[in-house]
């Protein structure tokens, strides 16, 4: 399946989400953002997913927001479209019922370290650099550079990256706990197969809500969480089949409370 700058594959469980814009180091247009925004709603949907790879084509993993494309936009547009809608895209990815591992097969600068942040787990090849460069351009990091990426890697290090240009080699993220692993050049892919098979061996009902619980304790989508598992709960009961049954009926419904007589 192909969409505008990526691709997915699914096989046994596992699917393949691939940044592919090579010849642009992956970076991201509007396009792209809109894509990854609706291939997100289609994994969420797909009952034979179970765990996701994201990675890139080329070069690069990600090289971040296209400088063009986002220069072109006036103000106005540049913030209640390209930070908003890049926001929503991220979100979905983020916020993925299923577990979500990043192979950074190449280096991964501002939102391409937006992106990566997007995961549960983080796989950085031996070569791959790591920063936000976006000061340096008169701009700050917009898809969540300094809110997700605080929460997931700690205020210094979005500091020491974003205010003071370090850029951390493969090893320093690790190290740093940014990125959970790190592969030889070419070897990534193979170990985020190997991950996702361990997924693959576990509840997938569990991994879900652990997943959602984990991100409620981390402020990533409270709300929701809380909602949609008391929905699950109120869904399961019986009262549910008694009220849709009174409303279709027409008739008062009979919850059948404990104690009544």
């Amino acid at each position: 399946m192909q969409g505008q700058g990526f691709g997915l594959t699914v096989d046994d469980g596992i699917a393949i989400l691939k940044i592919d814009r090579p010849e642009k180091l992956n970076a991201l247009d509007a396009g792209m953002v809109d894509t990854l925004s609706g291939l997100c709603r289609q994994i969420e949907h797909r009952e034979d997913v179970d765990v996701v790879i994201l990675t890139g084509t080329g070069k690069a993993f990600c090289a971040g927001g296209d400088i063009v494309a986002w220069s072109l936009e006036n103000p106005e547009r540049f913030g209640r479209h390209w930070v908003r809608d890049g926001h929503d895209a991220f979100d979905r990815l983020a916020r993925l019922r299923q577990p979500v591992i990043a192979v950074l097969n190449g280096h991964a600068l501002g939102g391409g370290l937006e992106l990566a942040a997007c995961a549960d787990y983080r796989i950085a090849e031996a070569h791959v650099k790591i920063g936000q460069p976006e000061a340096g351009l008169g701009i700050i990091a917009g898809w969540s550079g300094t809110q997700r990426a605080v929460r997931r890697f700690g205020a210094q290090w979005v500091r020491r990256m974003a205010l003071f240009g370090e850029v951390l080699t493969a090893e320093d993220a690790r190290a740093a706990g940014i990125i959970d692993a790190v592969a030889e050049t070419g070897a990534g892919l193979d170990l985020a197969r190997n991950l996702a098979a361990r997924v693959l061996s576990r509840s997938p009902v569990a991994s879900e809500l652990t997943k959602m619980l984990v991100n409620a304790a981390e402020g990533e989508e409270t709300g929701r969480v809380l909602e949609s598992l008391a929905g699950r709960i109120a869904a399961a009961s019986d009262d549910l089949g008694e009220g849709i049954s009174a409303f279709k009926a027409k008739r008062k419904p009979n919850f059948g409370r404990k104690g009544k007589t």
